[in-house]
């Protein structure tokens, strides 16, 4: 829904300085200050009073969750409504220097993925404190079942508050849920539930979005579909999400939430794959979650995330844990409610049957849906109150295929990370099902019928984060010589043959519908997929 613009007499001049940008930066004594290319950008009178390059407002743009990259922007826009969003959007796209523009969610990525160094950052979140709640909306439809529309700019756990006073809710999450529902679907949206329902991005029913070139577009599987599977899992570069329609089934009351222990990486993952491959059809004892996890010694036995392991325990595990260096820890959910809550025992007794856990290590909680769903959140707050909240990040998440799952335990589990000896975060790994997702989308995944996913989620001090990022390096590196066919989920590469190689085959459909809607290459810049990297200059305070 393009909108037709008189620049002649609609548009004046914002100019925004080497002055005002200098003094700014001069004023982040840590920063390495380097003087940006001058830069004027054309504004619409009714969005000029939208843009802020204040200290405080600029330094927040030019962080994220990774804490490790910064890149200034030269002012952040506060948007009122969808249409402010679209008409910078068609500034830059009609400009003869087009400036870049990301939008921030929740800025949670590691890397700056949503960061635009001399460009324009919109600030979604502001977006979303401005419309108050108003943007999620439950409805039915005969075809299609329940359904919420959700604006983008809003986050999964207020979407869970809203869908579940209808006894409604997604059956598919993240393990966070403060992300931005736009943030999820620009890459995939994976957690213990996506082997059976598949990651987010494959259950959305349609997006409206604003192109590269500012034009408000509605798009389906039917209708539009070039653009809508182009963004769901499309890093952010065809459009902003604005809205999406996800699909709703009945909500359940309760959890059962289990862990078992192994001492036996080969046992662990052959059960986790029987697990994930119980259709329920004959007996309908299926699961709902499926995640899994390494204890170490560097780590806690109960980590951030989660206390589940009884202080009784904790002297036998930690002594398992330096007999045999790792324990693989298997985490699965059933879910129920008040129908079946006398059965659920008796089928957790049943999925559990003939499973190679060490004898005695198996531990059960009974809690509610919304608390399972939210169990990071907890541990997030215990950080903040410490002020390890705020700290490097230097996360790798990897796509391993299962074929290829043992040789990745012996050289990175059983070698690399062993021999460095400085993993302390969580270390995630569990299979998912290629089935339950959508190969017409951007995300990339390995081309088997199971694959893994392994993620390193370190926390590190200001001081060694190189230290892990260098591990994460040699990992890569590792894959790599031995053949290991990794893909990286939200990934991070610095060149375009990297990309090239990360997207495969769907490098020139990727390219092509980058050129169809977003030809001026304006929207997110920060994945540096499109926007030549040589020259800019990624700097840390840290350094």
């Amino acid at each position: 829904m393009a909108e037709n613009y008189h620049y002649a007499t609609y548009f004046i001049l914002l100019l925004i300085t080497i002055t005002n940008l200098t003094s700014t930066l001069g004023k982040i004594e840590k920063w390495k200050t380097v003087v940006p290319r001058e830069h004027t950008i054309i504004v619409n009178t009714t969005i000029s009073n939208k843009f802020h390059n204040d200290l405080k407002t600029i330094q927040v743009a030019s962080n994220d969750y990774g804490n490790i990259i910064h890149e200034l922007p030269l002012a952040v826009f506060h948007p009122s409504c969808i249409q402010d969003i679209a008409t910078l959007i068609k500034i830059s796209y009609n400009s003869s220097v087009p400036f870049t523009i990301a939008a921030r969610g929740q800025g949670h990525s590691t890397s700056g993925q949503a960061m635009a160094r001399d460009g324009v950052v919109v600030d979604m979140a502001s977006y979303r404190k401005q419309r108050n709640g108003g943007a999620i909306s439950v409805s039915e439809d005969p075809l299609i079942g329940y359904y919420v529309d959700v604006g983008g700019e809003q986050l999964w756990i207020d979407v869970l508050y809203e869908t579940f006073e209808h006894r409604l809710a997604p059956v598919s999450w993240t393990d966070y849920l403060y992300l931005t529902v736009g943030g999820t679907l620009s890459n995939a949206g994976i957690s213990g539930q996506t082997f059976r329902y598949g990651p987010q991005i494959t259950n959305v029913h349609e997006m409206d979005v604003i192109t590269g070139k500012g034009d408000l577009v509605t798009c389906s599987s039917k209708k539009n579909s070039e653009l809508f599977h182009a963004l769901l899992g499309g890093l952010g570069q065809f459009g902003v999400i604005t809205r999406a329609r996800i699909s709703l089934e009945p909500a359940p009351t309760w959890v059962k939430w289990v862990r078992v222990l192994y001492s036996d990486f080969s046992d662990f993952t052959k059960d986790q794959e029987r697990l994930i491959s119980i259709d329920g059809s004959t007996k309908n004892i299926e699961l709902d979650f499926l995640e899994g996890m390494l204890l170490m010694q560097q780590g806690s036995i109960n980590n951030w995330r989660s206390s589940f392991f009884p202080l009784s325990h904790h002297s036998r595990i930690s002594s398992l844990i330096t007999k045999h260096n790792i324990l693989y820890c298997l985490e699965l959910a059933k879910y129920y409610d008040h129908q079946s809550e006398k059965m659920v025992d008796k089928e957790i007794q049943v999925l559990l049957q003939g499973l190679a856990y060490i004898p005695g290590l198996h531990y059960e909680k009974n809690v509610s849906y919304v608390e399972f769903l939210n169990r990071v959140r907890s541990g997030e707050l215990k950080l903040q109150s410490q002020g390890l909240w705020h700290v490097p990040h230097p996360w790798l998440n990897l796509f391993v295929p299962k074929s290829q799952i043992l040789d990745f335990n012996s050289g990175v589990f059983n070698d690399i990370i062993l021999k460095r000896n400085i993993t302390s975060g969580i270390v995630l790994i569990y299979p998912m099902n290629k089935s339950k997702w959508d190969d017409r989308m951007s995300t990339i995944t390995p081309d088997e019928d199971v694959f893994y996913a392994v993620g390193f989620l370190h926390s590190s001090a200001f001081n060694n984060w190189k230290a892990y990022d260098a591990q994460n390096k040699e990992i890569l590196k590792f894959c790599n010589d031995v053949g290991i066919k990794v893909k990286q989920y939200l990934p991070n590469h610095s060149t375009e043959e990297h990309w090239k190689n990360h997207f495969g085959t769907k490098w020139r459909t990727f390219l092509e519908t980058k050129l169809l809607f977003d030809p001026r290459m304006i929207l997110s810049p920060g994945q540096k997929i499109f926007n030549d990297n040589t020259n800019k200059i990624c700097y840390s305070p840290y350094e």
